[in-house]
């Protein structure tokens, strides 16, 4: 398909040479030649631009090309004298001025030197994923990795430094969970965005930003900070396309491709996506109860098998056009689709101080769940004739339908079905308009406007038997305002550079209980400022000192009062009385760039006030004897946070790649929770607690004979104590083979994710007097997958550029 590239690349430079000719006597041609290559690798550089213009009509292309994949050119041109530019996308391009061509002549080797590193920006180029390093985020754009083929957006979060994705598929930041998740710059309007993410092929995506402490231009939402998914739109003219098929076992089957069609004046783009996944889990807990009541059990062994098999569908479909050379507008529709039919059964060995009266309880549920999410989106982008200086508008309408249908059939009482209905449907709408105008040599002026606003109901209905659930049926009805503007000037002055913000959030939130008629009713004002400072100690070195203010809003589940029924002993609900959490973030960082080593470090402050945790407290209810323990969110005193980060990506040699992260860090979380139990009783529980914890990842990259790739991915996580009890470790590795075939244009792969079966969430709990438990929960095993890539008239390492096209980040 390389030929057809060159044969839309020759009708352009054909058209823009019989408009320069027209009417001059026509001459030989001659040949120019030459090869281009990479200055410090010296290897050649396929799809290298070459440009030959004359002198006397600077705005009109005589003649030019682009290089084979030996990195080679061999251009027709008339006998001139010609201006002659060699470019490629991050290289500096080389001018070479009035240079006579009169016969057939061979440049020779051409070096391009990639671009040198800016104060906010260094750049980490390598055959696969790189990774820009800027002044208030890291943006790793994504390339073929092996471990995400046939995957999801969560598979290649779990891959990127800082991020982690636990066994239930919560994303954390730092091993913070207080991380807001955006798509395109926006918000997803699912219920659970953690099981949106899992909707979306991991090869649809073209970048994930990663802001650790985000400037005031960003949304305040977030306590650990943001992620933001950027989406392939297509950037090279023509038609491209990729299309990946991918079957494993456990049974997986998906199939998903992504196509532009591109010209001068407009960009049309799709992704597309279908899988179906079964995806078997386990789990099991095991409880004592330190002080019985009587004819009540001393320990029960509860053990878990799910079943879960699910159809997904993912797609957008999206145009952007070219008004003028500084204007574009894009409009683009997403829609999801998501069933799942979950089969869970729970087996109950309880055992009481007269043995003989142990027994073995089951419990049986079917779950239907139904996920419907579409979106509208629309950005406007201005460039005006001064570079930096631009002007873009947003809008995202988005609607999302939840349906949970829960069928419970207990071995107690096989007669008396419970049944769970939970129906929730969110209206979610976003306005926003950033202005940047650049000031002096080296300073930048910004401001904006953000509007978002949210609708959110939630009716929730239980029946045991034919009698309805008084304490855990609710019909719920969030509404959400918040108007922000922010302000931000950044300035370079010799080795410092300085960007200061400002940003103003009003918050209008209603929280509406229909069924017991209690409206509660929040509305807050505040101010978020932050101050970011870097000094280049060289060209490959620097240190910053960075500080955000973030909120965190409780949402969705935690604020929901119905609960999880699968187990009717440990039941979780939402607590719709909590209130916002604050934190102040600090953070201290240090770059070194080496020629195969990028070295990244950082020391990082976060006090957070009115911090949520999860509390255990029994109900007063039994079930056959057995007490019922309710776990909910509530807001405690203070948490502060402090950590040490390490980044390192070391390349020794030509096909060997390590990308490392470590992450330790400290929480210290103080603060007393007074409530009255089932006995009207007033209770103080002090959460006073002190907890370290670390993570590493380790990710490398071996090209073995023959050009097959070989990617081993290891992750782990150490122990953590909560106020209640312990997360134990959790290691995990996943291995990777892949092989390119059909002249680069197709990609075999082979991957093992979880090769020991290891990811599980393990937790131990301790109520003094009351219980301790140890349990261990695992929501997919071990996954062998098989894909194949095929790729149309797109490099498999092509890197982009489109001068008309947004980076996505304006968010």
């Amino acid at each position: 398909m390389k030929k057809l590239k060159y044969v839309l690349t020759s009708l352009l430079l054909i058209t823009s040479f019989l408009g320069f000719s027209q009417g001059r006597p026509q001459m030989a041609k001659i040949k120019i030649t030459g090869k281009v290559i990479e200055k410090t690798s010296k290897q050649a550089l396929e799809y290298a631009t070459i440009t030959l213009t004359n002198p006397n009509f600077p705005k009109a292309t005589t003649s030019g090309g682009i290089t084979n994949p030996k990195g080679e050119f061999n251009i027709d041109i008339s006998p001139e004298t010609y201006d002659i530019k060699i470019e490629f996308i991050s290289f500096k391009p080389i001018i070479i001025k009035g240079r006579s061509l009169r016969e057939s002549t061979n440049l020779g080797e051409i070096a391009l030197e990639e671009e040198a590193s800016q104060l906010n920006e260094v750049v980490i180029r390598s055959e696969k994923t790189t990774i820009d390093i800027k002044l208030d985020k890291k943006v790793y754009n994504i390339g073929n990795d092996l471990i995400v083929k046939g995957g999801t957006v969560s598979d290649v979060l779990d891959n990127i430094p800082s991020v982690s994705v636990n066994a239930e598929g919560t994303i954390s930041l730092r091993g913070n969970k207080n991380v807001t998740i955006f798509i395109d710059g926006m918000p997803s309007n699912a219920v659970n965005v953690n099981e949106a993410l899992r909707l979306i092929s991991a090869d649809a995506i073209e970048k994930v930003e990663v802001i650790t402490n985000p400037s005031s231009r960003y949304d305040a939402e977030g306590g650990a900070g943001i992620l933001n998914i950027i989406l392939k739109k297509g950037k090279n003219k023509g038609i491209n396309a990729a299309l990946i098929a991918a079957s494993g076992y456990p049974e997986t089957n998906s199939i998903s491709g992504t196509l532009n069609y591109k010209t001068k004046h407009y960009n049309l783009f799709t992704n597309q996506g279908y899988s179906y996944r079964n995806n078997p889990g386990n789990a099991f807990i095991q409880t004592e109860y330190l002080n019985p009541k009587p004819n009540s059990p001393e320990y029960i062994e509860e053990t878990r098998k799910i079943e879960n098999k699910a159809n997904n569908y993912n797609g957008n479909l999206g145009l952007e056009l070219y008004v003028n050379e500084s204007t574009s507008w894009t409009n683009s529709i997403n829609y999801r689709n998501s069933d799942e039919a979950i089969v869970e059964n729970i087996k109950r060995d309880k055992q009481y101080a007269n043995s003989a009266t142990d027994y073995t309880q089951t419990r049986a549920n079917d779950n239907e769940v139904k996920n419907v999410d579409v979106a509208y989106k629309s950005s406007f982008r201005k460039k005006f004739k001064k570079d930096g200086h631009k002007l873009n508008a947003f809008v995202q309408i988005g609607n999302n339908y939840y349906k949970d249908l829960n069928n419970i059939t207990d071995s107690d009482n096989k007669s008396s079905n419970d049944n769970a209905r939970n129906i929730q449907n969110i209206i979610r709408q976003l306005y926003q308009l950033d202005y940047v105008l650049p000031t002096g040599k080296a300073g930048q002026f910004e401001a904006g406007y953000r509007g978002s606003f949210t609708d959110q109901k939630s009716d929730a209905v239980i029946y045991n038997g034919a009698v309805l659930n008084t304490d855990l049926t609710n019909n719920l009805e969030y509404i959400e305002k918040i108007n922000a503007i922010y302000s931000q000037y950044g300035f370079k002055k010799n080795k410092f550079s300085y960007l200061f913000g400002l940003r103003w959030e009003n918050s209008n939130i209603h929280v509406n209980q229909l069924t017991s008629n209690d409206f509660n009713h929040k509305k807050y004002n505040n101010i978020f400022p932050s101050a970011f400072l870097t000094y280049e100690i060289s060209k490959e070195s620097s240190l910053s000192l960075n500080y955000s203010r973030r909120i965190t809003r409780p949402r969705g589940s935690m604020i929901n009062p119905f609960g999880n029924f699968t187990s009717n002993i440990n039941i979780s609900k939402g607590n719709p009385d909590l209130d916002p959490s604050m934190t102040d973030a600090i953070d201290f960082g240090f770059l070194k760039k080496w020629d195969k080593i990028l070295f990244n470090t950082s020391i990082y402050t976060n006090n957070t006030k009115d911090v949520v945790i999860y509390t255990k407290m029994e109900s007063g209810d039994f079930v056959n004897g057995v007490p019922v323990f309710i776990t909910k969110p509530i807001n405690l005193a203070t948490e502060f946070r402090t950590g040490f980060e390490l980044n390192l990506n070391y390349t020794p040699y030509k096909w060997w790649r390590l990308n490392s992260n470590f992450n330790f860090f400290n929480i210290d979380t103080k603060g007393d929770y007074t409530y009255t139990d089932f006995n009207d009783q007033v209770v103080t529980q002090n959460f006073d607690n002190n907890a370290s914890s670390w993570s590493a990842k380790l990710n490398s990259k071996v090209t073995l004979p023959n050009k097959i790739d070989w990617q081993t991915n290891m992750n782990y996580t150490g122990d953590q104590n909560t106020a209640q009890g312990k997360i134990l470790g959790v290691f995990a590795m996943n291995l990777g083979f892949s092989k390119d075939v059909m002249k680069d244009k197709g990609t075999f792969a082979f991957t093992i994710n979880d090769v020991f079966n290891s990811r599980k969430r393990k937790v131990e709990t301790l109520i003094p007097n009351v219980i301790q438990s140890y349990g261990e929960m695992q929501f997919s095993q071990r996954q062998f997958t098989l894909s194949f890539t095929y790729r149309f008239n797109k490099a498999k390492n092509e890197k982009e550029k489109d001068p008309n096209n947004g980076n996505g980040d304006d968010f």
